[in-house]
């Protein structure tokens, strides 16, 4: 089983999600599809143009999906601390560049150091209100 993280914007998750895949690469799957392109969907015209859903493949076992909300079909974006990515890189200077990158224009809630729990870890909402965490298991005889 795969597990997704699916993020909802209120129209910027196009955006987002370039910035994203700006910082951990990867690439988009299947393109972008927009609300517009459904058929048989009547949507005031400053909704066409809402992504309806993006998928951003990091790695062979994560993919980060998104959405914009529609709010002529009564969606509703509430930003909130009950969610957050939580991401594992493979070194503690990749784990630093994630956090410097994505952190930007965002709010830091715990920056990236060591930890008693003998990580480098660090917490944060980025611009789009996405909470992130950024965990780096320290291996045996790092520091």
């Amino acid at each position: 089983m795969k597990v997704n993280p699916y993020l909802n914007f209120d129209g910027t998750a196009e955006e987002a999600m370039t910035f994203y895949k700006s910082v951990l690469g990867g690439e988009f799957e299947g393109g972008v599809s927009y609300f517009g392109e459904a058929p048989g969907m009547e949507l005031p015209e400053e909704e066409k143009n809402r992504v309806m859903h993006i998928s951003l493949k990091v790695s062979e076992d994560v993919a980060i999906m998104a959405s914009d909300t529609s709010p002529s079909m009564g969606h509703v974006l509430h930003k909130g601390n009950h969610n957050y990515i939580s991401l594992a890189p493979d070194s503690r200077e990749e784990g630093e560049r994630i956090f410097n990158g994505l952190s930007a224009g965002g709010k830091i809630e715990m920056n990236y150091e060591k930890t008693f729990w003998g990580a480098y870890f660090g917490s944060f909402e980025d611009k789009y209100g996405i909470g992130w965490m950024i965990n780096y298991t320290l291996q045996p005889g790092e520091e």
